[in-house]
């Protein structure tokens, strides 16, 4: 029971990545909120799992991209439990274009859902944290941050940018004993992933010197470490999780 009593929010927790790391809390005694958009059904479901261990768990519809709906979010968050102990910013998504056909709307979408509605939880996170002298916020980036991939470049600005963010709030923070680090994820097996097309996943599989795509436990086992009481000296941190895959 890693995490027994500990207040935890995964932002887009409703399936992939984000569903396993809500579930593993769960089962390490954590008090889960699960964030959603549009999976009502999913999040209802995933909701009935995790109620079957300790804790009280919530289930809060809101699009994370919308600063006035994260701020009820944590409104609500505030009134069922006082405080938050852990942020672990997941939401996501992808939408690919190369950049002389991308349309305004796309990049605007995407920087808002990947980027600003992580400014977005942490400003709201840290308020409560600041009071307490303690929290734990994990940004989960990715690894095309980093090396950029063709038609990606909204995506890859976005989490990109999760790196620098990381690197600033975690000097203003630190003080009060809270951590901010973020992730640079290579390819899990699971979720985004799954969706590329066949020739595309056995091009950059080769690329990967482990030689294999990464576990979602393997994932997992880093995110909790980073939002553990252990990690108190670590922060505005980028850690590879990649597999060697450094192109």
């Amino acid at each position: 029971m890693k995490f027994k009593d500990k207040n935890v929010l995964v932002t887009g927790s409703s399936r992939g990545l984000g569903r396993r790391i809500a579930l593993e809390y769960a089962k390490e005694g954590a008090n889960v909120i699960i964030n959603y958009n549009k999976s009502k059904e999913a999040s209802e479901e995933l909701k009935k799992e995790l109620d079957e261990y300790t804790g009280n768990h919530l289930l809060i519809e809101a699009d994370v991209s919308n600063y006035s709906l994260v701020e009820d979010m944590f409104a609500i968050i505030s009134k069922e439990f006082e405080y938050l102990d852990i942020l672990v910013n997941n939401a996501g998504i992808y939408e690919d274009s190369v950049v002389w056909k991308m349309d305004e709307k796309i990049w605007d979408n995407i920087i808002q859902t990947d980027l600003s509605s992580v400014f977005y939880c942490t400003k709201f996170a840290i308020q409560s944290m600041r009071k307490r002298g303690y929290g734990r916020v994990l940004n989960i980036s990715s690894v095309v941050g980093q090396t950029g991939a063709f038609g990606t470049s909204n995506y890859s600005a976005a989490k990109a940018g999760i790196f620098g963010f990381t690197k600033s709030v975690a000097k203003e923070v630190a003080s009060k004993k809270i951590t901010i680090n973020s992730l640079a994820v290579g390819f899990i097996e699971e979720g985004m992933l799954l969706r590329l097309p066949e020739e595309v996943q056995k091009s950059i599989i080769k690329q990967i010197p482990i030689g294999r795509w990464g576990k979602p436990k393997e994932l997992i086992d880093t995110v909790f470490f980073f939002t553990s009481k252990e990690a108190s000296y670590i922060t505005g941190q980028t850690i590879n999780v990649n597999g060697g895959y450094y192109p």
